[in-house]
């Protein structure tokens, strides 16, 4: 496994089932915006993705998710044709991958 794999291990990258795919990253990232946990250590993330999800809808966040995960684009270049900021795509790309991490634990 290369340090790529390691630091996004998803199932589409790694092609390991006890890995959690996209979609359950990205239903986890809407999850979480929609019902932002209070008092959490991580309650920022949802914050943040309650903003960016407001702000340019489920269809984009999660292409920025897919590019970052799947097709290792940079987190500011995931952004890339997509109408939004760069500093976005590094939000998305950061809390992505840490509720993967989190899905990875379970």
């Amino acid at each position: 496994m290369t340090d790529t794999d390691a630091l996004y291990g998803i199932r589409e990258r790694t092609g390991n089932p006890a890995h959690a795919p996209v979609d359950d990253v990205c239903e986890l990232v809407f999850e979480r915006a929609r019902n932002q946990r209070e008092d959490h250590q991580d309650a920022h993330f949802d914050e943040a993705m309650a903003t960016v999800v407001d702000r340019y809808g489920e269809d984009t966040v999660r292409t920025v998710i897919h590019r970052v995960l799947v097709e290792h684009y940079p987190f500011r270049t995931a952004t890339h044709d997509l109408d939004m900021r760069n500093i976005d795509g590094v939000r998305i790309g950061t809390t992505a991958g840490w509720f993967l991490e989190e899905l990875n634990a379970e």
